[in-house]
């Protein structure tokens, strides 16, 4: 998230110029692209560029029959600092990373620890599309379907041991492909972290792709984690490393900015961030301002996760 000088204009305040001017055709855009249903191609089609189909993909949790955000603004309006700090610089220099071949290292406290390949951890036959909210920081949020297959399917497969109550995600590290990681904005590489109940939620996903095609460079390819109850910046992006651990980790935002942005940044319209009320939220595609929902919308589903913990001070 754009960390901006007390003094600036809030950018939950502001609309996007293209977005005033379309306002009237994002607010009818309803319809979802078909899925591509290409049987018999291998999981290695997976790693392919981001307009390239993904095949089979089942129609899995829709948690939302809001319009969906446009393919256009879901690809161009971006936070991923390690492609530049404005919103239109991923999708412009994110244009030559090569999200391929891709290797995970998973270890610490975990049994079946390795470098696997992208293709070893996805199983074709899991994939399925989820529609998610995503709820960014800054107070403006996307309706996004994406592709992709449960963490905590994962994280069992893996064997975590029995010490392990976090788990730890790591970017890739990469200047050369990566030019915003030339810059001192964050300690690289971005480093996330869940508790383990987190991870293992059946909401909590790893997404390879969004509106049934690849996940553009932009977006996190080839890897990405979404949890949609958290503030955008807990979906890290683009993963090389998942860790078990017994401490909880300390995640780049929390280490950059701990009165701004807590460990569990669970979206909760009653905790203002310091520079801005996070009550309402700017929907991309959208004119008018509309309420936060405790939990991004998910309460029913997560809220159990916190129970009788002081959501004020944990945030």
């Amino acid at each position: 998230m754009i960390i901006k000088p007390a003094s600036a204009i809030r950018s939950s305040d502001i609309t996007d110029e293209r977005l005033y001017l379309r306002r009237r055709e994002f607010i009818k855009a309803a319809a979802v692209p078909a899925l591509a249903a290409m049987a018999g191609v291998s999981s290695a089609r997976l790693l392919g560029a981001g307009q390239d189909p993904i095949p089979n993909v089942r129609k899995g949790v829709v948690t939302t029959d809001e319009a969906l955000t446009p393919w256009e603004d879901v690809t161009t309006y971006n936070n991923f600092y390690e492609f530049g700090t404005d919103k239109s610089d991923p999708a412009r220099n994110a244009r030559n990373f090569r999200p391929k071949p891709w290797t995970v290292k998973i270890d610490g406290l975990v049994n079946k620890p390795g470098d696997y390949n992208l293709e070893d951890l996805i199983k074709p036959q899991a994939l399925e599309e989820r529609v998610y909210r995503l709820r960014c920081v800054e107070a403006w949020s996307m309706v996004i379907p994406w592709v992709g297959f449960s963490l905590g399917d994962l994280i069992k497969r893996v064997d975590p041991q029995g010490g392990a109550r976090f788990v730890e995600f790591a970017t890739l590290l990469d200047p050369k492909q990566m030019p915003g990681q030339r810059s001192a904005v964050l300690d690289w590489p971005y480093v996330e972290g869940l508790r383990m109940d987190e991870a293992m939620h059946p909401l909590a996903i790893l997404a390879v792709g969004l509106y049934g095609k690849v996940l553009p460079n932009q977006n996190g390819a080839p890897l990405r984690l979404v949890v949609p109850w958290k503030y955008g910046f807990k979906s890290i992006k683009s993963i090389v490393r998942i860790r078990f651990a017994a401490k909880q980790p300390v995640s780049s935002w929390q280490a950059s900015g701990p009165q701004e942005y807590g460990f569990y940044s669970n979206v909760n319209p009653e905790v203002d961030h310091p520079r801005w009320s996070q009550a309402r939220e700017r929907r991309i595609g959208e004119f008018f301002k509309r309420k936060t929902l405790m939990f991004n919308g998910y309460a029913d589903q997560v809220a159990g996760l916190y129970a009788g913990m002081d959501l004020r001070k944990l945030y």
